[in-house]
């Protein structure tokens, strides 16, 4: 995500960090350079030209001229005009109503239904009692889709009757979303590979029967600026209320965040970031400044951590390492959990400085992360339940068995068994420094 935007960028502040002092010349030579890096990232062009006049009107103030530091002043009139770029802070849906109605418009392939069953599992998990809405009768097996996804996720999805007509259908969706005392109605629209009339027709016929809190488009990133241009249409036709930009994961450009909400003025609700059910993110805008200035989002890997973290779980994994019970049975479940945290190389761009690493590094790590954890359970799987949870059994003839049924051979497991072990002895020195600390503060 935005791996070219931030490389080009990374080159700019480091000449500006190497500045003494900052004068009308170097701040444009600069801003020249963030400007083009704009445009190459398929930022679009109107945004760019607002986006360097204010932050050279911001720069070319006295305060920045006479600063200590005046490279790192210039960065931070850029981040905050990316935060403005942005959206300024974190806005969400209006869930205020009950049922609270939800449109999703877009095109064919932005990801739409797939979306719809991310949003309502988030929310079903919540505790809200969700519905999908099947609106897109024209696209073959798209209702199908959604009873699949609505299965997944847990909640009722609500189907079209032979020869219904979209308005039909709405009308019918709301009475009955009403009636089961739903929270949530998510209504599932069709698309096009382009806007038509008859789509804006179709949508603002089902837009008048439902009388939806939240209009929201659900946009492919990687379109680029083609993404400004269908927003404009969608929102002119129906009059969006939020924005859902769809695989970042796979845009290493990012144009398309840094224009579509200049451009229609309304906020980025949600971030999709991979095809797992809980790779639908909140927008942060703050936070995506900051990732993409490749300063990291510290904020959002510690939530991503709470998240799939048992905190009940981690406690009593805590108190065994302090008495040295700590087993593998333990050292597992810690793998799995780590592992729903998502692929390494995701997790690498919310670290500062990762972006420092060429692009080939990171995909690398994360594939040699993937296959040592791959590799690390399976071996532990081939152990026994007692041998897991007494490793001191395991002895020559028991390691050339796990050996054999991990697909691995005995220097591997060998060398799993000294890093347990190392593990386990640096959690016992970590514990007698505490005791002596204690008692010298006593």
């Amino acid at each position: 995500m935005f791996d070219t935007l931030t490389q080009s960028l990374q080159k700019v502040f480091k000449n500006l960090r190497g500045y003494g002092k900052l004068n009308e010349r170097n701040v444009k030579e600069a801003l020249r350079e963030v400007r083009l890096a704009l445009l190459e990232a398929d930022v679009h062009f109107e945004v760019v030209r607002t986006f360097i006049a204010r932050v050279r009107e911001r720069c070319m103030g006295e305060e920045v001229l006479n600063h200590i530091s005046p490279g790192q002043q210039v960065i931070k009139r850029i981040h905050d005009e990316l935060v403005t770029l942005l959206g300024h802070e974190r806005q969400e849906f209006d869930l205020n109503h009950s049922p609270a109605a939800i449109m999703l418009l877009g095109l064919h392939g932005a990801g739409k239904t797939t979306t719809a069953g991310k949003l309502a599992r988030q929310w079903q998990a919540d505790g809200r009692k969700v519905a999908l809405i099947a609106c897109d009768i024209r696209r073959p097996a798209a209702v199908e889709q959604l009873q699949v996804l609505g299965r997944q996720a847990g909640v009722e999805v609500f189907t079209p009757n032979p020869g219904e007509t979209v308005p039909q259908l709405g009308k019918r969706a709301r009475q009955w979303t009403e009636q089961e005392g739903v929270d949530i109605a998510i209504y599932d629209t069709g698309g096009r590979f382009q806007v038509d009339p008859d789509l804006v027709e179709e949508l603002v016929a089902l837009k008048e029967v439902v009388n939806p809190h939240n209009v929201v488009l659900v946009v492919d990133a990687a379109i680029g600026q083609e993404s400004v241009h269908v927003a404009e249409t969608f929102h002119h036709a129906v009059q969006l209320t939020g924005l859902i930009l769809t695989k970042l994961d796979g845009d290493a450009r990012g144009g398309a965040a840094l224009s579509i909400q200049h451009v229609t003025g309304c906020p980025i609700l949600r971030a999709g970031v991979g095809e797992r059910p809980e790779d639908l993110e909140p927008f942060y805008p703050e936070r995506m400044a900051s990732r993409i200035l490749g300063m990291g989002d510290v904020v959002s890997l510690v939530e991503k951590a709470q998240a799939v973290v048992d905190e009940s779980e981690m406690v009593r994994m805590e108190e065994r390492l302090r008495r040295n019970t700590f087993n593998f049975e333990d050292f597992l479940i810690q793998l799995e959990q780590m592992e729903k945290m998502g692929p390494l190389e995701n997790l690498l761009e919310l670290m500062p400085g990762a972006n420092d690493l060429p692009e080939a590094t990171r995909q690398q790590l994360g594939a040699d992360s993937g296959r040592q954890t791959a590799r690390t359970k399976a071996i532990i799987q081939s152990m026994t339940p007692h041998e897991r949870r007494h490793p001191a059994l395991i002895k020559g003839s028991r390691r050339a068995r796990i050996a054999r049924g991990s697909g691995t051979d005995v220097q591997a497991v060998n060398h799993l068994l000294k890093q347990f072990e190392q593990m386990k002895r640096m959690t016992k020195k970590m514990k007698k420094m505490q005791k002596r600390l204690r008692r010298g503060a006593i």
